[in-house]
């Protein structure tokens, strides 16, 4: 619903005053949920997974202040940084856009300098010590034409067969944006060695560790407009 309408609806519901505060709720998340307002009240904002501190990630590209990315990416990333002469694959290119990356990416889509632009699921390559991928699976066999539900199963399962011995799979998977995922978790059809689960806790995106199954029943724009649980899973080669 656009601002104007929540205006209007506020109105023919609630009368002026509902108006009123319609009006001053939508300034007030326009204002906290800005780039610069988040640069300057949230970049020093921490949360932890499993003991472990990390830092929010508040950057312009793709807006992280505002979606899953600003978990996702911290997490993510700190294992790479500390994964420094293993032989990585990243799937989707995303860490590229926050920070100098020298491993191998693959991406169907999305063209720039050292993407391999290979479907996943047909991508062949030496094995890989670590593989990782920030909420990218998600949208395997969900937002192509035909759709295939059984594609990110596919995909899994090829970068499964890449990871070298002694290796590990580490993946991102938002809840509640593909109904196939979704279901696929829930039946034990995509499962991890070790996990870790997320929920968004506030309007102005702080987020904590939950457990499984209240990061399965997580619903999209319920109640905070956006993703609001994650899974990070990690597969043992």
């Amino acid at each position: 619903m656009s601002p104007l309408a929540r205006v209007r609806h506020a109105v023919a519901t609630r009368g002026a005053a509902g108006a009123v505060y319609a009006a001053l709720r939508e300034v007030a998340e326009r204002t906290t949920l800005s780039y610069p307002y988040a640069r300057a009240f949230r970049s020093r904002r921490t949360f932890r997974v499993d003991g472990r501190e990390h830092r929010y990630l508040i950057r312009r590209y793709n807006s992280t202040w505002r979606s899953e990315r600003v978990v996702e990416v911290p997490i993510v990333w700190d294992i790479v940084r500390h994964s420094r002469g293993a032989r990585i694959l990243e799937v989707g290119n995303v860490l590229s856009h926050y920070f100098p990356v020298e491993h191998d990416r693959v991406d169907k889509y999305e063209r720039g300098p050292g993407v391999i632009n290979e479907d996943v699921v047909d991508y062949e390559a030496d094995p890989y010590d670590l593989i990782v991928s920030i909420s990218t699976l998600e949208h395997v066999g969900w937002d192509e034409d035909p759709r295939d539900p059984e594609k990110v199963l596919k995909a899994i399962a090829n970068l499964r067969r890449l990871t070298a011995p002694g290796g590990r799979l580490v993946i991102t998977l938002p809840m509640a944006y593909n109904p196939h995922v979704d279901a696929h978790l829930k039946e034990g059809r995509i499962s991890f060695s070790r996990h870790c689960c997320l929920k968004r806790v506030s309007r102005d995106n702080r987020w904590e560790q939950t457990s499984w199954e209240q990061a399965m029943d997580a619903r999209f724009d319920t109640p905070f407009r956006r993703i609001n649980a994650v899974v990070v899973g990690e597969i043992d080669a």
